[in-house]
């Protein structure tokens, strides 16, 4: 599956341009004129990787990228920022906001290859992280008003679904202890609830992953699981 790209970018030329290189190198791109459009894309879609202008109209672009860093779902995700070489104040500014690289406009092959491969491992950590396989198993949920027990439908390196919510809100912070298949030892993440679903089932985000908690989670998904 092609690794998926928001731009954005309100000058035409620009943003066709763009479009075009990236296509031509494999990738899906979303192209998008108006930052406001893009800051509410980013709170339902995910993506592996965004281009922003950094002078637009509404939203500049360092105001986008604040925006997507306090994303639920692309709070992570590496951000380049379209600009010229000597405005060392903006990228000051996009340094600050979160940017991850800079990118000279008008954008040309060879330049967009050299971002583009350093950002490529980037990209593919990000995109593993939202990998979810399927894992039945029961988790036990504390918080500081008390604690519950659910169960998990899937995991992945970002965090699970699970199949009673407890009461708990979006933003909530929740400590988990659940067990994987061929690992011993528990697991006890700290975690935040990322979104609510139907049927009272909760999406949690992994927040506090210790390393070994870590490479459990990765040994499940890859199939290699030791203690």
């Amino acid at each position: 599956m092609a690794m998926k790209l928001m731009v954005v970018d309100d000058e035409p030329d620009v943003l066709k341009i763009l479009k075009a290189l990236l296509e031509s190198l494999g990738y899906e791109v979303l192209a998008l004129s108006d930052s406001r459009e893009a800051a509410q894309r980013v709170e339902r879609e995910k993506l592996d990787g965004i281009f922003v202008d950094a002078h637009m109209p509404h939203l500049n672009g360092p105001e986008l990228v604040r925006h997507i860093r306090k994303s639920t779902s692309n709070s992570s995700v590496p951000i380049v920022m379209l600009t010229g070489y000597d405005d060392v104040e903006t990228m000051r500014a996009g340094f600050r906001a979160g940017i991850t690289f800079f990118l000279a406009k008008p954008p040309q092959m060879n330049a967009l290859a050299g971002v583009l491969k350093p950002l490529h491992g980037a990209m593919l950590r990000e995109k593993r992280s939202y990998i979810r396989l399927p894992l039945r198993t029961i988790v036990n949920c504390r918080t500081e008003k008390g604690q519950f027990t659910s169960a998990s439908l899937n995991i992945g390196e970002g965090g699970m679904l699970l199949e009673q919510s407890g009461g708990l809100d979006v933003d909530q912070e929740v400590e988990l202890r659940f067990s994987i298949p061929q690992k011993q030892n528990l697991l006890n993440p700290g975690a935040r609830v990322a979104r609510k679903e139907p049927s009272n089932r909760i999406a949690v985000q992994f927040i506090d992953l210790s390393p070994e908690d870590r490479l459990a989670i990765q040994g499940y998904i890859s199939g290699v699981v030791k203690d």
